[in-house]
């Protein structure tokens, strides 16, 4: 009996965590899928990491992530 203290938070973390990086993964996969269409969430992403997108630059970029094919599993 003492060693159910032991195993079930062991089990329950790893299955926490599997858990965990699927969703966070698919959370991820689909804000990129939503920025692919939006010119507005890009201009948003590169202001945040101190970039300022002029329009060529903006429709390079909505291209690469068109072009960008996401892996399916």
């Amino acid at each position: 009996m003492e060693w159910y203290n032991i195993v079930i938070p062991i089990v329950t973390l790893i299955v926490g965590a599997v858990g965990g990086f699927f969703v966070g993964v698919f959370y991820l996969r689909k804000q990129l899928e939503k920025m692919q269409n939006d010119p507005e969430m890009i201009q948003r992403m590169a202001k945040q990491m101190g970039y300022n997108l002029n329009k060529q630059q903006m429709s390079r970029a909505q291209n690469m992530m068109k072009n960008q094919k996401l892996p399916r599993k």
